[in-house]
């Protein structure tokens, strides 16, 4: 069982910046990805960004890309979501995931989930 426990949200203006962090615990594999989903009011829920277990690959989804910078310390078993010139249109509540592969982040879904932290950006 792994266990992740997100922190960091809350809120903020429009053009603001928050910073999200997840720490996982429990039988975790030796290298796994970890990732955000956000859903936000009313709507489905949606993939924003994923990491691999070494940090050395992002991807971020395009409403988010050059605002959003993910980070990972491995020896912490944490991961950091920076999120800066935030938009009304980020308000959701973010989950903290894991995947064996970031490419598993592709079918939309995650192994694992924390309970999700609320970010909600005033106009």
């Amino acid at each position: 069982q792994v266990q992740l426990v997100e922190s960091g949200g809350g809120l903020v203006q429009t053009g603001g910046s928050l910073i999200l962090g997840c720490t996982a615990s429990g039988r975790t594999r030796s290298s796994y990805a970890m990732g955000w989903f956000r859903q936000a009011p009313g709507k489905e829920r949606e993939f924003v960004a994923t990491i691999s277990w070494d940090g050395d690959f992002t991807y971020y989804i395009d409403a988010v890309k050059g605002r959003f910078t993910l980070s990972r310390d491995g020896a912490k078993n944490t991961m950091y979501l920076q999120m800066n010139n935030l938009k009304p249109e980020d308000t959701a509540i973010y989950y903290c995931t894991t995947n064996p592969e970031t490419r598993d982040y592709a079918l939309g879904t995650a192994d694992n989930w924390g309970n999700g932290t609320l970010v909600t950006v005033s106009s």
